[in-house]
Order: structure tokens, then C-alpha cells, then sequence
């Protein structure tokens, strides 16, 4: 098993008041599955996926990652945000280089590695431009290309394409789903946008509103490889996306009521 969540619960304490952010949460990702997080502002989605990372502890319960409990940082995933960590300073290669020179690595070996992932993300030959020459798109692959350098098995990703455009958006899911499909990686997914959720994943979890619990997990009957930009098309898609919404939108509704 991937990521073995069991009954986690995460509560903060601000001026003297407890707020419990997440409650009793179970959860299993098996090695290989891409699993996509939604629900209501607030739910604890994004928190779930800082303990999955080691960057917060739960109040309570426990995770493992592959076997092994998670006690502060997890360096066993790629963590990618929507704010991406790309370094204006830096070229698209020495970007994509960066998490290979804290490892044990030559530089020959890295040369070979960043070469790979570059070509891999559609990067071939702009190893040499700054993040200020590139498009959004790219800036996300570069991104991207950064998370997978140094070849993680669970990919952690909070938001990665939010801030693109929506054709661009199209371009990032259809790369992620590829990437995904020939590298056999975990994929734990959060996003606010549910026809994403349906496009991408295998499953997708709904999180109820605070304190975020897990209200469903609905399989998308869909098959691989599926293309974002006509997926939306398929009548399972449809179906899938119904039945997601008409869970989602009470805990929406209630969120907007506090």
C-alpha cells in the first residue's frame, strides 16, 4: 500500500480556541492509483495532503507512506503546488538540476537525468532560458520536471495547473496523465474543480465541510488513456460527474452558510 491514512485528525489551536480542521479520516491508496481530493473550502483537503508530505503532523491517528509511519518531513514524494518553485535566477536546466544536487549524484549523471526529464515535459532545447523567457505553461513544466527529477514513487499535488488558463490547463492534465501512465506512480491530486477531478483520477474522495470528514469515494468508470480535451464528452463522464456533484454541492451550500 502507498499511503495507508488511519483515523486522522487534525486540530489547531489560535488565541485560545480549538478548531477541529479534520476528523477520523481512513483512507488506502494502493501503489500505482491516482486519487483526486475535493470538497468545500476548508475541508482539511490540503491539510490531509501536508501529512501525507510530513510538513504538519495529525492530532491524532497515523499515516504511512509505503510501509512506514511519517514522522516529519516525508523525502519519499514530490510535492507540487500551484505557486510553483521555479527560480528566476536559474535556467530551465539548472531549475530541473536543483533537487539532484542535494543527492548523491555526479554531474554527469545529473546532466543525464535532467536531459531525460526535459524531454520528457516537451523541454528539449530551452535548457538554457530563464523562467521570464518561458510561457505559464512551460514555467508548470519546468515545475513539473522538478517534482520528477529525482524520481519519487508518490506524487503530492495541491493545485499545480489552478492559475492556467483553461486550455493550458488541458495541456498540463493530458502531460500529468501521461507521465503517470508510463512511470506507474502514485498520484494524490487536490483540486477544487470536479470535471478535473473526473478527467484524472481513478477515484475521487469527497471531503465533507469543517471538520472535513470523508463523505464518498466514487470510482471513475472511465478508461485509460483518456484525452482531457474529449472526455468531457463521454456519457460516463457525465454520469460520474452528476453523482459527484449532487454530494458536493450540500457541503458547498453549508460552507456558504457560516
Amino acid at each position: 500500500m502507498s499511503v495507508s491514512v488511519k483515523g486522522v485528525e487534525k486540530r489547531y489551536v489560535r488565541r485560545g480556541r480549538e478548531t477541529l480542521a479534520l476528523s477520523s479520516v481512513d483512507l488506502e491508496i494502493a501503489q500505482g492509483d491516482f486519487v483526486a481530493f475535493v470538497g468545500p473550502s476548508g475541508c482539511g483537503k490540503s491539510t490531509l495532503l501536508n501529512m501525507i508530505a510530513g510538513i504538519i503532523d495529525p492530532s491524532g491517528g497515523q499515516i504511512l507512506h509505503e510501509g512506514h509511519v511519517v514522522n516529519g518531513i516525508n523525502t519519499r514524494v514530490g510535492y507540487m503546488t500551484q505557486t510553483d518553485s521555479v527560480l528566476p535566477w536559474r535556467t530551465v536546466f539548472e531549475n530541473i538540476e536543483l533537487p539532484l544536487t542535494f543527492r548523491p549524484h555526479s554531474a554527469a549523471e545529473r546532466r543525464e537525468k535532467v536531459e531525460a526529464m526535459m524531454k520528457a515535459v516537451d523541454l528539449t532545447g530551452f535548457g538554457n532560458a530563464f523562467p521570464n523567457e518561458l510561457s505559464g505553461g512551460m514555467r508548470k513544466r519546468v515545475a513539473l520536471a522538478q517534482v520528477l527529477v529525482y524520481e519519487p514513487s508518490t506524487l503530492l499535488m495541491d493545485e499545480p495547473f489552478g492559475a492556467l488558463d483553461a486550455q493550458l490547463k488541458l495541456v498540463m492534465q493530458q502531460r500529468l496523465l501521461e507521465i503517470w501512465q508510463q512511470t506507474g506512480k502514485t498520484v494524490v491530486f487536490v483540486t477544487h474543480d470536479l470535471s478535473e477531478a473526473v478527467t484524472l483520477a481513478q477515484r475521487v474522495v469527497v471531503f465533507s465541510g469543517r471538520p472535513g470528514s470523508i463523505k464518498a469515494i466514487e470510482p471513475i468508470d472511465i478508461p485509460y488513456p483518456r484525452d482531457p480535451f474529449k472526455v468531457r464528452f463521454d456519457a460516463r463522464f457525465q454520469a460520474s460527474y452528476e453523482r459527484l456533484w449532487s454530494i458536493l454541492a450540500p457541503e458547498i451550500a453549508k460552507g456558504e452558510d457560516l
